[in-house]
């Protein structure tokens, strides 16, 4: 029988109402090991959708998305690309903490395919509550949950993708990337490349009367 969080998901629920329903979810194994599910957080009509792969140890902690390095990192590449964090919703395609134990510390692993689909019905829900105008993939598991398993961040990040899920679509750099990259000229390289990615969704919420021009688009692949 596959895993599925479907039961736990309280249909037409508010985001406050589906805060609180995300630490009863037992759709996967990975509740077992985790503090707290870790649901989405900012405006329920915020315009553009950040979803990164699951929450860290931080996020597993406090309970809210994003508030670790890889956080910070991702509030200063938003600044820098002129849009404004509290038009932000930041989020996960799992929200549960996989980790392996490395001495006193928690490690971050990979979710499974198995797992991010066992999750794909929190983020359904958190996307028809907020419908953003943009939506951004963080790195190679979101894009792929959201885009296909075929989409490659490395080969079409930073371009606006024909999508159903927003009018406007892309992926780019998960920012734990930067602050995995081995030296100083690459993390700047990585830094540089998620700013510019982000500039592309502000330049198009900068001109909300415009559709995006099909000659911007490039077709997703299917899962």
């Amino acid at each position: 029988m596959p895993w599925t969080a479907a039961p736990f998901v309280p249909a037409g629920a508010s985001l406050a109402v589906l805060r609180e329903a995300v630490h009863a979810c037992r759709g996967c194994p990975l509740y077992a090991r985790a503090t707290q599910g870790v649901l989405g957080a900012g405006p329920s009509r915020a315009r553009v959708m950040l979803v990164g792969e699951q929450p860290g140890d931080r996020e597993d902690l406090e309970g809210l998305p994003f508030v670790g390095p890889a956080g910070r990192v991702l509030d200063e590449a938003l600044e820098e690309a002129g849009i404004a964090r509290d038009d932000v919703f930041v989020t996960n395609v799992v929200k549960h903490f996989k980790w392996e134990p490395r001495g006193k510390r928690r490690i971050h692993q990979k979710p499974r395919a198995r797992e991010v689909e066992a999750c794909r019905p929190w983020l359904e829900a958190e996307l028809a509550r907020v419908r953003p105008r943009a939506l951004v993939a963080l790195g190679a598991t979101a894009a792929q949950a959201l885009l296909g398993r075929a989409f490659r961040v490395t080969k079409d990040r930073g371009r606006v993708i024909a999508s159903p899920h927003a009018p406007i679509v892309l992926a780019t750099h998960h920012p734990s990337v930067v602050l995995r990259a081995p030296d100083a000229a690459s993390r700047a390289a990585r830094r540089a490349e998620l700013v510019a990615d982000l500039r592309v969704i502000a330049t198009h919420l900068g001109a909300p009367s415009r559709e995006v021009r099909e000659g911007d688009r490039i077709r997703a692949r299917e899962p």
